[in-house]
């Protein structure tokens, strides 16, 4: 316990609190800006498992934010689940850290999510979220919803039947394009650290099971213009989710191609779940198109287009805004 004494020095955690804590399973669906931090914070502090979900790979325009990578990953291709489990691992031994290469949807979220005491958004888009919160709903586990764009964020925990949950919140999600995106507004590396630091902080609260202490309204911050307001939410009875218990976002079918909002990306995500690597290579190579591989996945470009694909069959074609160019350029370089 040496490695937690000064964590144990404060009153409200002390050695039971520790001694909870290193029991407890923790679930951080994204490790970006501020999944790495909320990870690093729950390592640090002995929570005894944790588990990181995310579907991307490591570039250079990560590093101004995302605590856990640097250049070295970036050399080695490396998908960002893979390099902070690798980071983490050196930084606590003592407990147990999961990294899992996935794109987090309706067919899965489930199957992840299950067993868990607390879900952490560290997500980059509001599908994602809604699906969160049904799952938490449903599940009947906490989650930790967090936000940034430029200088200003937003938190806020829910507790089903006990705070306001997303739906409850902002009843309808905002129609594609309508909101600004880090991509296109920009974010400042501190605002990442600060929502990331208070999403960690909530989870510790909820573990410990302090729910007394807990953010119940939306906090928001700006530290650009040094604006710091809670806003008061309420339960609402009529909600979809909370209230009525309907999943809308469970119930989805998964698109095997959907536009990654602000990354000029395109994802396909197959329904088959497999692929055969050497002939896929070896078809590229026939083509006198360059091929690199490695343990993850495997990369090359075409027609401008820089393909990324996982192993499990899912590709992120960067470059394009295009579905339709994104799917036939799948279909005709990889298969259907």
């Amino acid at each position: 316990m040496e490695r937690y004494e000064k964590q144990m020095l404060y009153g409200e955690i002390g050695l039971e609190g520790q001694k909870k804590l290193l029991k407890k399973k923790a679930i951080i669906i994204g490790c970006g800006a501020l999944g790495t931090v909320i990870a690093n914070n729950l390592v640090r502090s002995g929570v005894g498992y944790i588990k990181f979900v995310d579907r991307d790979y490591i570039e250079i325009s990560n590093l101004q934010r995302q605590i856990l990578f640097d250049e070295e990953d970036i050399k080695e291709n490396l998908p960002k689940v893979i390099a902070a489990e690798r980071k983490l691992k050196k930084i606590n031994s003592d407990i147990k850290i999961e990294g899992i290469i996935a794109d987090v949807n309706s067919t899965n979220v489930e199957s992840l999510c299950e067993g868990m005491d607390v879900i952490l958004d560290a997500t980059d888009n509001l599908q994602t979220r809604y699906l969160i919160n049904d799952i938490s709903i449903k599940l009947n586990i906490p989650w930790v919803y967090g936000g940034v764009i430029g200088s200003s964020g937003m938190v806020h925990t829910i507790i089903p039947q006990v705070t306001p949950c997303l739906r409850c919140m902002f009843p309808e999600i905002p129609p594609i394009g309508s909101t600004e995106t880090c991509d296109t507004a920009g974010v400042l590396n501190s605002i990442t650290s600060i929502v990331a630091s208070m999403e960690s902080m909530e989870a510790i609260k909820i573990l410990l099971e302090k729910k007394t202490a807990v953010i119940t309204g939306l906090q928001y911050m700006d530290i650009w213009s040094n604006d710091f307001e809670t806003i008061d939410m309420t339960l609402d009875e009529d909600c979809k989710t909370c209230g009525k218990n309907s999943f809308e976002f469970l119930e989805r079918s998964t698109d095997e191609a959907v536009y990654l909002c602000g990354k000029n990306s395109i994802q396909i995500n197959p329904l088959q779940k497999s692929i055969s690597a050497d002939d896929i290579i070896n078809r590229l190579k026939s083509l006198n198109i360059n091929v690199k591989q490695n343990a993850y996945f495997i990369k090359f470009n075409i027609e401008d287009v820089q393909v990324t694909l996982f192993y499990d069959g899912r590709a992120i074609l960067k470059n394009t805004d295009d579905i339709k160019k994104a799917t036939s350029l799948y279909a005709r370089y990889i298969g259907n």
